[in-house]
């Protein structure tokens, strides 16, 4: 039967997907797979399925925050996923992780959307297996990585970016960053910490791949070429990952 919103159908879809934000991200994916198939394009979902390196994988978009990510979530489980990886950006939180991935352990769960599956005492965590085989991958592309704790968060303009509103409003950011720095939390999203626990609920494997393209309040971002050159590595060090899993892990 057809999903709802993302219009996929259980034999369209591999037990790997990975999930963007962005729709278009998903294009520079389905670039790098084989024999691949474009699905659906439906509202902000936008899903391929093809091989890469001999790994049946699927990609979609999930658009931005934790309720769209839910969904796509969600039906893609409906279709038989077994392995989730969200491939995205981060707000880093240190002024030495511009340019590097981040694959946390957990994160906190600051969005509103995983509370209304389960009790905020619910860790936020991925799976050790993905991790280890995350971090390979991005070694052997030629870039640097740090686990450690992550936070998702819902308000963009509200507690993570300055706007004409939050100015009229007399709201301060930084009180969020200080906050969080006191946990020694390592980047802000908007999806992550609802993905790992939705993950976790269905019994499959989950974690979270991230480039970090900017910094608090973007103070500081990538530009240029630095940005789609390291959009295209984070795309790459994610398909590399999920192919490492399937030999070194699932394979046994």
């Amino acid at each position: 039967m057809q999903t709802l919103y993302s219009k996929t159908e259980e034999k369209d879809i591999a037990k790997y997907v990975l999930f963007s934000g962005d729709p278009w991200r998903v294009e520079t994916v389905a670039k790098q797979l084989e024999n691949v198939q474009h699905i659906a394009f439906a509202r902000e979902f936008n899903t391929y399925t093809g091989y890469y390196k001999g790994v049946r994988i699927t990609v979609t978009s999930t658009g931005i925050g934790a309720p769209s990510a839910a969904i796509a979530m969600e039906e893609m489980y409906q279709c038989g996923m077994e392995v989730a990886v969200r491939m995205g950006t981060t707000m880093g939180l240190k002024d030495d992780l511009l340019g590097k991935l981040i694959i946390p352990t957990g994160a906190m769960r600051e969005e509103a959307t995983s509370k209304t599956y389960v009790p905020v005492s619910f860790p936020a965590v991925a799976d050790i297996d993905l991790i280890n085989c995350m971090n390979k991958s991005t070694l052997e592309n030629g870039r640097q990585y740090v686990n450690g704790i992550t936070c998702t968060m819902d308000g963009f303009y509200s507690q993570m970016r300055d706007s004409r509103l939050s100015s009229k409003m007399n709201r301060d950011m930084s009180e969020t960053f200080t906050a969080l720095k006191k946990y020694n939390i390592s980047a802000v999203d908007m999806e992550s910490s609802c993905m790992l626990v939705l993950a976790n609920l269905m019994g499959i494997k989950g974690c979270i791949v991230t480039m970090t393209t900017v910094l608090e309040n973007l103070k500081d971002y990538l530009k240029g070429d630095a940005r789609t050159t390291s959009e295209q590595d984070l795309c790459k060090i994610a398909l590399d990952g999920l192919a490492i899993y399937d030999r070194e892990v699932a394979g046994k």
